[in-house]
């Protein structure tokens, strides 16, 4: 039995390898997703366009003013006079966001009153707008802070009025981030990257290889040899497990080295789920095989399963942000544990105590699949 599927295996390889369009999924799919998610695609914004309109033209509003300029979030690129001046550059996307102080800002922060800091953001992308929004907010309540702190603890000056009286704060609100703590959406994005890849590729490579037999009428020659269906399944399954461990080491030692992704986990916790993963798209992608003619089919059938999959998966949209029902469904989805797995793993650094509620319904979502896509399989062979 052993040299029969042995013999499958080898051939697999072989026509894999020697397939164009295989080596470019199994080679250039993953190349290309990691350059486009681990550099082109980013949410950061580090160098948020910046508009300056001082109206009060005080010491106390230029102190503000050179807390914006020297921020490395923000680059002044304008200095409005007027409000038509504001919207022009708002109306021609030239500017992310506008700070205007009016007059009478700096005779404000002098007796004690709270002054106001008019900022106007470009809404058109809500998430830059949302990011640029917190930066000024931040930076904002950072110099509030230090304005409080130097008049309630002034240096001694005879040659100065004593300041006027003020009341301090008692509480103060400090953040720190956990897990990513410069807030790169990089960090976020590889994990998932790796998840996606996994699946796409061994989806894609099983049911297409298993429906080129269809298309090539070379399934009939296996069917009349000695090889039985339980065999032909394990020889066309194996070659693309291996092939997606060797993409989950590939895409491990890239996500360390080029992207400086950490990995805070356990690397055997996370080559076992990974394995437990494999069950379900290997499993999927035979299924696939068998509702599929031609090796378009079983590629557009591919796309179909995946892409609600992997937008359903919270790689790129939380699920706590879904319609409850859809919620439900997701339960349901094999790359939403995963994707669980592989960023607690990457990021926090959890061990299997904490994860072993979507390690467990991985692996029986992966059995049920791989089972269900196997006597499927048999009953269109027999």
């Amino acid at each position: 039995m052993w040299q029969r599927i042995a013999a499958i295996i080898r051939k697999e390889f072989i026509q894999t390898l020697k397939d164009p369009w295989s080596l470019a999924l199994l080679v250039g799919s993953p190349i290309l997703q990691l350059i486009l998610f681990g550099y082109a695609v980013n949410l950061d914004v580090e160098k948020a366009r910046l508009a300056w309109m001082d109206m009060d033209r005080t010491p106390e509003s230029r102190a503000l003013g050179e807390a914006f300029r020297n921020s490395r979030y923000f680059e002044l690129v304008a200095a409005p006079e007027s409000e038509r001046e504001i919207a022009a550059l708002l109306d021609r996307g030239a500017v992310d966001a506008v700070v205007r102080l009016l007059p009478g800002f700096g005779r404000d922060i002098l007796r004690g009153r709270p002054a106001d800091v008019q900022v106007l953001i470009d809404g058109t992308n809500s998430n830059t707008a949302s990011i640029v929004s917190g930066y000024a907010s931040r930076l904002i309540a950072t110099h509030a802070a230090a304005v409080t702190a130097a008049r309630a603890n002034p240096s001694p000056s005879p040659a100065l009025e004593p300041p006027t009286p003020l009341v301090v704060p008692v509480l103060t609100a400090e953040d720190r981030v956990w897990f990513n703590a410069d807030l790169r959406s990089r960090v976020y994005f590889v994990p998932g990257v790796f998840v996606n890849i996994v699946a796409l590729v061994t989806i894609m490579l099983t049911a297409m290889s298993i429906v080129r037999e269809k298309e090539l009428g070379t399934m009939e020659q296996l069917m009349v040899t000695p090889v039985r269906p339980f065999e032909l399944m394990l020889g066309k399954i194996l070659p693309f497990a291996l092939i997606g461990v060797f993409e989950v080491a590939f895409i491990i030692v890239a996500a360390l080295v080029v992207f400086g992704t950490p990995l805070r986990g356990s690397v055997p916790l996370l080559m076992f789920c990974s394995i437990l993963f494999l069950l379900t798209t290997l499993g999927v992608g035979l299924f696939i095989s068998t509702m599929s003619r031609t090796q378009q089919q079983a590629m557009m059938l591919s796309f179909f399963f995946f892409m609600p999959a992997m937008l359903l998966s919270g790689f790129a949209f939380p699920i706590q942000n879904m319609p409850p029902a859809v919620q439900l469904v997701t339960y349901l989805n094999p790359l939403r544990y995963f994707m669980q797995i592989a960023r607690d793993l990457f990021l926090k650094g959890v061990g299997a105590a904490a994860l072993w509620q979507p390690i467990a319904a991985l692996g029986l979502i992966g059995l049920a699949v791989l089972v269900l896509s196997a006597l499927r399989f048999r009953k269109k062979l027999d």
